[in-house]
């Protein structure tokens, strides 16, 4: 795979672990700790393919309807992931960020995040977004509230959580939904949609190279005519 077919930036909904954990007649709650594999894999194989950036959908802001034990379990493994996974994620220059409205999370919770993006902020083989208590329309809502406060609406973009960043070339939503529910909303406006029947503990790198492979076979014309993007990708630089 050439370069030019990988993609800089992918964002991921994570679907399907409390389904995993049904079908093997498991607490919903085990399917989301099998997860964090499947994320550890999904940013080994990344990197390795030269993915500058990953967005991990971890807790929408309309997950906090979730049974209060499936929400509390999930604050706590993100807690524990903040623990354990921060000094291996920087080992291996990763640089970590986490995308939300952090301030609802506990006062620990929050300074540890504060310290692991301190920590790896110099890293640059990957940077590693994970959002929490995010949602797409809180993040143009809280866009829109600083750009007017500032009075610099022309620079609007430079307002959204993940400005300075690619927007994503390539959207993965396992778990077989086909919607990007409340994701990204203005980042995604061009990106490839990819959705796989495959239930998140189990996306491994084999189901990641076929995400890959099916976007580099997609021409990307971000409205110009197909014939306008072939005759520009073999223009001589």
């Amino acid at each position: 795979m050439s370069a030019a077919s990988v993609p800089r930036h992918i964002a991921v909904v994570m679907d399907g672990n409390g389904r995993w954990a049904q079908k093997r007649f498991l607490p919903r709650v085990a399917g989301h700790k099998q997860g964090v594999e499947a994320v550890r894999t999904l940013i080994r194989a990344g990197s390795e393919r030269g993915v500058e950036a990953l967005t991990v959908f971890a807790f929408s802001s309309e997950n906090w309807q979730r049974p209060a034990d499936e929400v509390s379990f999930l604050m706590d493994l993100f807690l524990r992931a903040l623990r354990e996974e921060v000094q291996k994620l920087h080992s291996n220059s990763v640089r970590f960020r986490v995308v939300g409205d952090v301030s609802v999370l506990g006062a620990e919770t929050r300074s540890l995040i504060e310290e692991a993006e301190a920590l790896t902020a110099a890293n640059s083989r990957l940077c590693l977004n994970v959002a929490v208590n995010y949602g797409g329309r809180w993040d143009i809502e809280q866009a829109v509230a600083k750009a007017t406060a500032a009075g610099e609406s022309a620079a609007f973009a430079q307002w959204l959580s993940f400005a300075g960043q690619p927007d994503p070339d390539l959207f993965i939503r396992t778990g077989g939904e086909r919607r990007v529910s409340n994701f990204m909303l203005w980042q995604l406006a061009y990106t490839e949609l990819f959705f796989s029947d495959i239930l998140w503990p189990d996306f491994d790198e084999a189901e990641l190279a076929s995400a890959l492979a099916w976007f580099a076979g997609r021409e990307r014309r971000f409205g110009k005519t197909g014939e306008q993007v072939r005759v520009l990708s073999t223009t001589p630089v």
